[in-house]
């Protein structure tokens, strides 16, 4: 027993070391009671329970490309994941550790009254809590991909405890890595601004519309193209920097997973790339995933709601999180809301409300990327969208077979038809609460293998995603499923429509130039999700105050180019538009703008610029600028043109781009053979300042340029400029 126990004492404080796994605070010490049997079935207790977070790293292989992208192999799924989170710990983790503190309820330890507000707001979503009940619902397998995933944050803040945010010990448990993903799908399906408009108390009749910036996917088949491959386009339109922002990487095992594309931080799985024989793109999609209620309180007895005509009374729920002062000083704040049947509910200025999101309940969404990174067909990764875990999102799929196929992907629920779910609904008929299950996945708008030889989406109306022939069909079950009309289009959709279906043999190069156009359409028709076409047909005569502005704007030819001496004064004009119609309370999907407006736009943008740089035209590029560190580079771009840039103003009187085009995938498809990869990053594989990974990529990226990328191993290791396992590095 005496030399068991000291072998199993070893064994496991070996463990602890290789896979930072925390244990209960009775054992550890334990160490120094050698030979008692006590030790001995404690220690063999727990190694037997925790054999499955293991991990030997000298299996674990991270090899380093030119560019700094990791490509991770190890022999199962499991330890590549641990590979994958070891690798975006040396390259961002710091955004790591914000997200992971959030999930937490930390982040206002760190950032003070920001934080704080992060840290509540996802506590009163209560995701966590959700994550740690319901994580048993994930199939065994993706559990331990997620520990493993766990366990190497932990060894990796527990080698280098200087990396620490907080000084003191973190550690990140499987549930919170679920959580993680919850709140990231919580941003995605614009529920998050529903919670804003209760805690700002700025309901509105009209939910959901924050104008996201969006994303751009599309799939050619091979009778469209003139070499005879299939072309994908994965072209997200993400932050550059931040929590959302794309970490590439390629991850590879021997029980057959090879996948290379993007995901963020946190992210054990590829959310969307490509594998040996398919690949898929996300866009946000805009169906109902969100529905706030006015709960109907009693005149006299406090926290009393009405329902089916019975007053009911609401939970209380009380959360606590501590405030950042000043240095090491800390307080605790505590705030409450409450619980109906209709979900999490509000004490607001205009009354109680409710608030329900799908995204709370997509535990699976971890299982479900993780099984389309293993589809090898199109029959497998429909299996995988069957499970749907991912609540929301449009998918534009091509694969080594032939086959494209878009689909406006939700979990959306069966609702009663009667009612207009944008609004706020109310709160006193049980009719309304989500009892009735979600719609199936063949009830949504999507086609696959259209005679047109394309499909695509921009964040536009699912109904206009390849030709007149094969668009799906608006139906009256698409009413309650929230999406938009076939007349919600915006200027992407109209322009990329336009260039697919006029070239019925497109070249690879073709395709590159359909995907960095910058050219908006003959007729403007949402830069702001807003018409806006009005301000381009104005008359000089009648505003003499401003008929150089718009003599400028007669002559501007639509382009968001790097030398357009006229875009400049377009975006300011669209911006100021912007505010004008958020201040007047006008600004909502579709709506049409007066003259008056764009008068009054029109003239703030003269002013704006005169008073800022002197004229009304000054070349885009010497404005808008790529900035990280020492590199600050002219970028091209503009809002809602396909290869989109919104930049924001800096304390210099430049602008500073910061969403839209980020992580670019171009991938040509033929069967029998790897697929075709071009890549491209905003900035690098690295967000540690001074990193050379950090700013290589910029040139190719305002230069609309890419980097070749394989899915070979034996080219991988070929080609590699650095090689070793985690904690341990190797030339």
């Amino acid at each position: 027993v005496y030399v068991l126990s000291i072998w199993m004492q070893r064994k496991a404080i070996r463990r602890i070391q290789c896979a930072s796994e925390s244990i209960p605070f009775y054992i550890y010490p334990m160490q120094y009671l050698k030979g008692s049997i006590i030790t001995f079935l404690l220690i063999s207790l727990w190694s037997c329970g925790e054999e499955s977070t293991f991990v030997d790293q000298d299996q674990i292989t991270i090899y380093r490309d030119q560019w700094g992208v990791p490509h991770i192999h190890a022999p199962t799924d499991e330890e590549v994941a641990y590979g994958l989170a070891w690798a975006q710990c040396e390259d961002d983790f710091v955004t790591l550790q914000e997200q992971m503190l959030a999930i937490q309820g930390r982040l206002g330890e760190l950032k003070g009254k920001d934080g704080i507000i992060v840290d509540f707001g996802i506590k009163f979503m209560g995701i966590r809590e959700n994550a740690q009940a319901s994580f048993t619902e994930i199939s065994p397998k993706v559990q331990r991909i997620i520990e493993h995933f766990a366990a190497a944050i932990n060894a990796y803040a527990a080698k280098f405890p200087e990396k620490r945010l907080l000084g003191d010990k973190f550690e990140v448990t499987p549930y919170d890595l679920v959580a993680g993903s919850l709140l990231g799908l919580v941003e995605i399906t614009g529920a998050g601004t529903d919670l804003q408009k209760i805690m700002n108390n700025t309901i509105t009749k009209e939910l959901h519309d924050n104008f996201p910036k969006g994303s751009n996917a599309f799939a050619i088949a091979s009778n469209r193209t003139s070499s005879g491959e299939t072309f994908l386009a994965i072209n997200s339109h993400q932050p550059m920097e931040g929590w959302y922002s794309w970490y590439e990487a390629h991850l590879i095992s021997d029980e057959g997973q090879n996948i290379l594309g993007g995901t963020f931080p946190g992210g054990s799985n590829i959310f969307h790339g490509t594998n040996e024989h398919l690949g898929w793109a996300h866009t946000v999609n805009h169906a109902d995933f969100s529905d706030v209620y006015k709960l109907s309180m009693h005149p006299n007895e406090p926290l009393s709601y009405l329902i089916d005509g019975n007053y009911k009374k609401l939970k209380k729920k009380e959360y606590k999180s501590w405030l950042k002062l000043l240095g090491p000083i800390k307080i605790p704040i505590s705030r409450t809301i409450y619980e109906s049947d209709f979900g999490i509910t509000f004490e607001t200025d205009e009354g109680y409300y409710a608030w329900q999101f799908v995204a709370k309940d997509a535990i699976k969404s971890i299982e479900q990327w993780y099984k389309m990174n293993r589809a090898n067909n199109l029959e497998e990764f429909q299996s995988a969208l069957d499970i749907q875990g991912i609540p929301c999102t449009n998918i534009v799929y091509a694969d080594d077979q032939d086959n494209i196929f878009y689909i406006s992907n939700g979990k959306i629920p069966l609702r009663e038809s009667e009612y207009n779910w944008r609004e706020v609904l109310p709160g006193d008929n049980s009719k309304l609460q989500w009892d009735e299950g979600y719609w199936p996945l063949d009830s949504l708008p999507q086609v696959l293998n259209p005679s047109s030889g394309y499909v695509f989406n921009t964040n536009n109306t699912p109904f206009f995603s390849s030709d007149s022939i094969n668009n799906p069909h608006f139906m009256e079950r698409h009413k309650t499923m929230g999406y938009f009309s076939p007349e919600h289009n915006n200027n992407r959709s109209i322009r990329l429509s336009s260039l697919l279906s006029k070239d019925t043999s497109i070249s690879y190069e073709e395709f590159k130039t359909i995907k960095y156009d910058r050219q908006y359409p003959e007729s403007l028709t949402q830069p702001k999700m807003i018409n806006q076409e009005l301000f381009l047909q104005l008359d000089g005569t009648e505003y003499p105050d401003i008929s150089d502005a718009i003599a400028i704007l007669k002559k501007w030819n639509r382009r968001m180019d790097i030398d357009n001496t006229r875009s400049m004064l377009i975006i300011r004009i669209a911006d100021i538009l912007g505010d004008i119609l958020e201040e007047e309370g006008e600004l909502k999907r579709g709506n049409k703008i007066t003259e008056a407006q764009c008068v009054n736009a029109i003239t703030k943008a003269k002013a704006f610029m005169l008073e800022q740089y002197g004229t009304m035209e000054i070349p885009l590029g010497q404005l808008q600028r790529h900035r990280r560190g020492d590199v600050d580079l002219p970028i091209a771009g503009g809002p809602d043109v396909i290869a989109a840039i919104y930049s924001k103003a800096t304390d210099d009187k430049k602008y500073q781009a910061y969403v839209g085009e980020s992580y670019i995938q171009l991938v040509r498809f033929s069967n029998g053979e790897l697929p075709i990869i071009e890549t491209v990053n905003a900035y690098g594989s690295s967000a540690i300042a001074g990193d050379n990974h950090s700013t290589d990529q910029m040139q190719l990226f305002v230069e609309q340029e890419l980097k070749p990328m394989t899915l070979s191993l034996s080219e991988v290791k070929a080609t590699a400029v650095k090689k070793y396992h985690p904690m341990k590095i190797e030339k």
